[in-house]
């Protein structure tokens, strides 16, 4: 029997007098990658920011469990070791003063001297199909590409849970589908869980192990 990674019971939020949803339950494998299938405006986002400790929860709970099995509650005061959680947003978030291997670098624990950063970056760039990228200005980069680079610096810290807000929405159809296939590939090798949230339903299904839907887990 697998352990889990992440334990969400009974969870609700609302902003002032707007419910966002209520009653949310989810149990997600460790190792596993699901898709969280919902539309538009329904809170998908909202949750992920508070897996990761960016909003507070003030009614049930989300349970991670750390690289040791031991739990993580989280509550109104609690904070998520940023280690064992990493979050990639929908619209690319790279530092323009920085190229490629500098934002790569901002991932890792213990970045090398910085005559290495080129090197070692190069060694993860080859993963996404940006052999040769490593020096490249932020600002030339496509949707797509800038969207690799920011999964290589998410994953570089090695976290055990990676929470990924509709991160190739922006991006075309055929753009979309190859990388969910690539990002999954690259998970699945380095055993990383993952919950990624998206309103595309062909999205969802290449990209995970399963897929929930919205309505089926809240009230």
């Amino acid at each position: 029997m697998m352990e889990n990674i992440l334990k969400i019971e009974n969870l609700s939020k609302q902003f002032a007098e707007k419910i966002i949803f209520s009653g949310m339950n989810i149990e997600m494998e460790n190792g596993e990658i699901i898709a969280l299938l919902g539309p538009s405006g329904c809170g998908k986002s909202t949750l992920l920011r508070m897996i990761c400790g960016l909003e507070t929860v003030e009614e049930g709970s989300i349970s991670i469990y750390g690289k040791n099995g031991d739990e993580i509650k989280r509550g109104i005061t609690s904070n998520v070791d940023a280690q064992l959680v990493g979050l990639i947003f929908q619209k690319p978030v790279l530092f323009p003063h920085l190229n490629v291997a500098g934002n790569i670098m901002l991932g890792m624990n213990n970045p090398p001297a910085k005559k290495l950063h080129k090197e070692v970056a190069e060694k993860y760039l080859e993963d996404v199909g940006l052999s040769g990228f490593s020096g490249n200005n932020i600002e030339t980069l496509s949707g797509g590409e800038a969207q690799r680079v920011c999964l290589i610096r998410a994953l570089i810290s090695e976290p055990k849970l990676l929470l990924l807000d509709e991160p190739f929405s922006a991006l075309d159809v055929k753009s979309r589908r190859k990388i969910a296939l690539e990002t999954k590939q690259l998970l699945k090798q380095k055993g990383i869980s993952a919950l990624h949230v998206t309103h595309d339903p062909e999205e969802a299904e290449l990209i995970s192990d399963r897929v929930i839907n919205w309505q089926d887990i809240v009230e």
